[in-house]
Parts: C-alpha cells; structure tokens; sequence
C-alpha cells in the first residue's frame, strides 16, 4: 500500500498520478485527493491500482446515488459533483486537442447539460443464469468485467423501466428457453416502450404465454430477434404506436425501430440538433451534406431551414427510415438519402460541391471523408463526434493538412455519470 496525490481523470474516469516518473491510474480517486492504493497490475510504463482510502477527499466528492455504483459498469463517475464532471470532460477535450490534433480552438462553447438521472431511453441488458447468484441476472456488465452486475434498480433509467430489473429476472427464470436469451435490448420511445429478446431457439407454446402474461401486465411491446437486428420481429402484440421521438422546435416527429441507432437521451439530443444546426447557419437554397446520417436526426432539421440536403450513410436500414421520417414530416422535395460506406476513399471523393457539411461519425472519426475535402470541400464543416482522440486526430488533419479554421468547440454532457464525452466542432475554411 502507498500514498499519492491525484492530478487528473483519464478517459476512463480513473484518477491519474506519476510515482517515480511511471504513470498510476487509480479507479475511484479524484483529481486533488489524496489517496491510498494498491497495485493490482503492473506495466513498464505504468500501473493500474485499486482504491484502497481516500485520505483527503476533493470537495467536488459526493455520495453516489446508486447502491451499485462501482460494481456495475455502466456508471463511472458518479461520485463526482455533475458540474465538475462536465469539467473533466471540457479538460479531456481541450488536451486531445493540443495533445493528438496540435490545434486549438478560437473559442470554447457553453458545455450543454441535462438532466443527470433517468435520462437513458436505450439500453442493453445482458441475461445470464447464474445459480449461485439466486438464478437469473439482468443488467449491465460489471466494471471491467464480462460478468454480469446481481442489479435490481438503475438511477439513470426511466423509472418504467427501472423497476421492472427484478420482474424481468423472474420473468426469464420462468422460460425454457432462459440458457438461450443472452440479451434483452430497451427502446423508450414517446408513446411506446419496447423490448427486445435476442432468443436463440423457439420458445415454446408456455414460454409464449408467460411472456404475452408479462407484456399485458406491464403495457411493454416485445419483440423476438434470432439473429443480426434485420431479423428483429414484433411477437407481443404486432399493433403498436410507432417508437418515435420529437424534435418539437423544428417541427418534427421522427420515427425509429427498436434496434435501428438513435442518441439515448431524448432530451439532450434536441439542445445538441439545436447547437448543431444554428453554428452550421443553413440558408434556404444551399446545398448541404449531413454524413453519417442515420434516420436523418440532423438532416431534417437542417432542411427546415430550405436548404437542399443529401444524408450519406452506410446502413440501408437507417437510410429507409430517414426516407420515411422525411416524407412523413412533408421533406423529401428538398432532401435526398444515399447508401455509401464513408470509411472508403472511392465513395467519399463524388461529395464535392457542397456549401455546408455536417458529420457524426462514430468512435472510429471520419479521416477518408476529411481527405476529400482536399479539393471542393464546405466553406463550413459542423463535426459532432463520439470520440475526443478521434475528433482531435481529424481536426489535425483539417487544420494543418486541409486549410480549415477549428473556429469553436465544447462538450455536450449526453451521457451523465459516465466517462462518455460527446462534443462539437466547427471549422471554417480559411
């Protein structure tokens, strides 16, 4: 056991300190505190230790709320006052930035913020049987562990979904077919909540009874998936309302299926498309592209505005859905959705000629995209990213390589108590 002073939180919202110039990374300490641990695994680099006092504790300590905080994976960062975390993740931006990208931005954003409980309306439950442990466990995996966390309640679900952890343990335990459902999957829409039992096997006529028993009782819709999410079927019962969610300052109701990708925090989404669109400044009759489109999330709400807007994105599924929402919100004479894998320079080369792009990439960034914008590309370029290490790496690249401006950048808090950073950039050519 040793003492050590914490500097500051990595990306995994560990308290970081050096120790004879070898870096420590310590789960459950926080920047400024004073700490004892002990190390569990050793690197000639660095090493990774366990929490075992915290000798004197930050001010921005609180009490987590959550009676499984640090078994359960799915929070880290709970024990940390809501505004220091947001904090954190403005510093984590900031220093991937000069770190990875070597670029600093002209001016940094107000973080947005939401609400720091019950916020998540998708989430993956692992299902596991585990006799010692009572039976059947549903929940999220242990913190850096494939074990599945013993859970009955969860501070960051709807409380409709929340409490339903112990029944849905009974519910599975009941079934024949329990060894054969490794994965329940929740889809919270506006007028609708779904589940969706990734089942391997058929279940049988008594296992369809108890589950048609569980969807009456609780007013949940659910759906079978035996195989990739294409396969995913209502079984109980096949009329529903449509899962939807509202963007309701452009006027827009937007439909999704319950595995197709949407943003998990209903209500920080629509102050993210709201930031996102006004920095981008779409003027009626501009030509703008929104890359990685998804159901058309940013592109409608970009076409509001009259400017005409083509959604690039790889999946098929999603790009039938942002057809549909677009026609069902009366858009689809000023916006056109293609299928093109962005990740492949062939396909991102023919997206020139546009005024304004917008980007939301996932955890691997956009950089085959970015290079076509070499020659012909946006006057302005709105980048919403997942990942901090890869936005910095593409803002590098825009900058240094490309002849872009980093003009603005802030964190945008969608996921509270976790160490998930999501942020916005805006770069304007120079």
């Amino acid at each position: 056991m040793a003492d050590t002073t914490i500097e500051s939180l990595d990306s995994e919202a560990r308290g970081v300190s050096h120790v004879d110039g070898k870096a420590i990374f310590i789960v459950g300490a926080l920047p400024f505190e004073r700490v004892s641990y002990t190390v569990s695994r050793r690197r000639p680099s660095y090493e990774v230790a366990r929490l075992d006092a915290v000798l004197d504790a930050s001010g921005s300590r609180v009490s987590p709320k959550c009676v499984h905080f640090g078994v359960c994976g799915g929070c880290s960062l709970q024990h940390l006052e809501p505004r220091a975390q947001v904090a954190v993740k403005q510093r984590i931006l900031e220093e991937a930035f000069k770190r990875l990208g070597k670029v600093e931005p002209d001016h940094i954003l107000p973080p947005i913020y939401g609400n720091q409980w019950r916020y998540r309306h998708r989430a993956r439950f692992t299902v596991r049987r585990v006799p010692k442990k009572g039976g059947v466990l549903v929940g999220f995996h242990e913190r850096g562990s494939s074990l599945v966390a013993d859970m009955n309640n969860c501070e960051v679900l709807p409380d409709q979904v929340a409490g339903q952890i112990p029944a849905l343990r009974s519910l599975v335990e009941k079934l024949s077919i329990r060894e054969q459902l490794p994965q329940i999957e929740i889809a919270i829409g506006e007028h609708v909540t779904v589940l969706v039992f990734r089942i391997l096997s058929d279940p049988t006529s008594e296992d369809l009874a108890i589950l048609a028993d569980y969807a009456e009782r609780t007013g949940f819709h659910l759906w079978s998936q035996p195989k990739g999410p294409e396969t995913a079927a209502p079984f109980w019962s096949k009329k529903m309302p449509p899962l939807s969610y509202e963007l309701p300052e452009f006027d827009l109701d937007m439909r999704f299926g319950p595995t197709d990708f949407t943003q998990v925090n209903h209500a920080v989404n629509r102050l993210l498309v709201r930031r996102a669109v006004g920095l981008l400044d779409p003027r009626c009759g501009e030509k703008i592209g929104d890359f990685f489109c998804g159901l058309g999330n940013f592109t409608l709400p970009i076409a509001r505005s009259g400017a005409h807007v083509l959604g690039v994105e790889g999946s098929s599924v999603l790009v039938d859905s942002a057809r549909r929402n677009s026609a069902l919100n009366g858009l689809d004479t000023n916006t056109r959705f293609e299928v093109a894998n962005l990740f492949d320079a062939a396909a991102c080369g023919k997206y020139s000629g546009l005024d304004k792009a917008l980007i939301d990439p996932p955890r691997d960034g956009a950089s085959e995209l970015i290079k076509s914008f070499t020659y012909g590309g946006p006057k302005r370029l709105v980048y919403v990213s997942c990942d901090p290490a890869t936005l910095a790496r593409d803002a590098g690249m825009l900058v240094h390589s490309i002849g872009y401006r980093l003009t603005t950048a802030g964190v945008v808090n969608m996921f509270p108590n976790t160490s998930h950073v999501e942020s916005i950039a805006v770069f304007d050519r120079v």
